[in-house]
């Protein structure tokens, strides 16, 4: 992992109308899957539309992104938690290997496993979001990421993450911009990670908004 993953920090689109057109333009660089401090929100493949979503088991040992290093503290994890099955900690660390490995749906069943047992951990709610997002299951996504808003409704990282999912997966602008809005009313220092401010990038959403009607035709 990269930082502290409970830290309060501050793609894909569909090209169906000019705004997604304009929305590319701008934020080049900006949707890349880096995001904004300890924002872990993956790239993953372009997610699917609803009820298509892929949940097939993987196996942890034979992955394309599996150093010998991870494999074996995934291995030594799971030893571990066969004899100590309650240790929320241990799954959740076990969950961040996946994600680090880019192996989605075990990364969801650790997250949930830790959840079930240590409710209300809004860190780990967020990365199983993420991961829902890079299982090409968006609604999902949101629900988690809801989840921890409604916990802690100041920890930004469910909020940005949250309209990244809305912007290039859901193609809701409307809904980005108002998530977006509500975490810069709580910290308007919030940063984007080209350096410009997410209210600044807020604004230029706005500005090259179509008046109704002018939107264009896939």
């Amino acid at each position: 992992m990269t930082l502290g993953k409970e830290t309060n920090p501050v793609g894909y689109i569909k090209k169906q109308t000019l705004i997604y057109a304009v929305l590319i333009s701008l934020c080049i660089g900006f949707f890349g899957g880096t995001l904004y401090s300890s924002f872990k929100l993956a790239p993953g493949n372009p997610v699917q539309g609803p009820g298509q979503t892929s949940v097939q088991k993987e196996d942890p040992h034979n992955h394309p992104d599996l150093s010998m290093e991870l494999s074996a503290k995934i291995a030594e994890l799971e030893q571990h938690l066969k004899t100590n099955p309650l240790d929320a900690e241990a799954w959740t660390k076990l969950g961040d290997l996946f994600y680090d490995s880019d192996q989605a749906q075990n990364a969801i069943d650790a997250y949930e496993k830790s959840l079930a047992l240590e409710p209300g951990r809004v860190g780990v709610m967020t990365d199983l979001g993420t991961m829902y997002r890079r299982n090409n299951e968006p609604g999902k996504a949101i629900e988690a990421f809801d989840k921890a808003i409604a916990i802690d409704p100041a920890f930004e990282t469910a909020r940005f993450n949250k309209g990244v999912v809305l912007l290039h997966d859901l193609n809701d602008l409307d809904a980005c911009i108002k998530e977006w809005e509500a975490l810069v009313k709580m910290n308007p220092m919030a940063m984007a990670p080209n350096g410009d401010s997410v209210d600044a990038v807020i604004q230029r959403m706005k500005n090259r908004k179509p008046a109704p009607g002018e939107e264009s035709t896939p």
